[in-house]
């Protein structure tokens, strides 16, 4: 069984790490996911006999890393999933885009999921909006490290939006360069109310320094 990187953890929920390339639930690849990866983990470090009860509540694509929040119990889905819905729970992510972006901005689209599965702008999608800051501009690469906080969540809003204004992500094969390099895209912040106790809670975390993270002060 893979390592799973668990920040917090209690009878309602779990948070953990999703690695790069990692599944957030199963599909038809058949490869390991993060949903079932916590199960077991839950059912052995509890000795729990049956079925293991974990809610997804949110996802993130598959060459995406970074924090997930996990329900425990279907009351903590439910209160956990309107917080989504309400757009009261705060996420944040890391990015390296190619070329030099403006220090900051507000990025608003409409964009439309095809039935290919990738997305594009268009005038009769979904409203898309989403705030960044230039941290770090590498000149020598010509590559931009960005803080993004999602206002909307539509399908590869961000690899999109920036791409569309011919700042790509660098290692989206989709919509960028085909490089073959791993999609610098991490989920590093996120905030949230407790279920049960209402307790604000906050959670940040880095990428490795591994590939094109390292020629930044993350």
């Amino acid at each position: 069984m893979n390592k799973l990187k668990v920040f917090y953890e209690d009878n309602h929920i779990i948070v953990v790490e999703k690695s790069f390339n990692v599944l957030s639930q199963g599909d038809a690849t058949g490869d390991l996911d993060l949903l079932t990866m916590i199960k077991n983990y839950i059912k052995i470090k509890y000795n729990k006999p049956g079925n293991v009860y974990i809610g997804l509540i949110h996802r993130l694509d598959r060459p995406v890393g970074g924090i997930m929040v996990f329900a425990r119990s279907s009351k903590a889905a439910s209160r956990l999933n309107k917080q989504f819905q309400e757009h009261t729970i705060s996420k944040k992510y890391l990015a390296i885009v190619r070329g030099k972006t403006f220090e900051s901005g507000t990025l608003k689209d409409n964009l439309k999921k095809l039935d290919n599965g990738n997305t594009i702008v268009c005038k009769d999608g979904k409203y898309a909006e989403l705030d960044y800051k230039l941290l770090e501009y590498n000149k020598e690469l010509d590559m931009s490290l960005v803080e993004i906080e999602l206002k909307t969540g539509r399908h590869h809003q961000i690899r999109v939006q920036f791409a569309s204004r011919n700042h790509p992500l660098v290692g989206d094969q989709r919509y960028g360069i085909l490089d073959k390099e791993q999609l610098c895209l991490y989920s590093y912040y996120l905030k949230f109310i407790h279920p049960t106790t209402k307790e604000n809670l906050e959670f940040t975390s880095k990428p490795c320094k591994i590939g094109y993270w390292k020629y930044f002060n993350i």
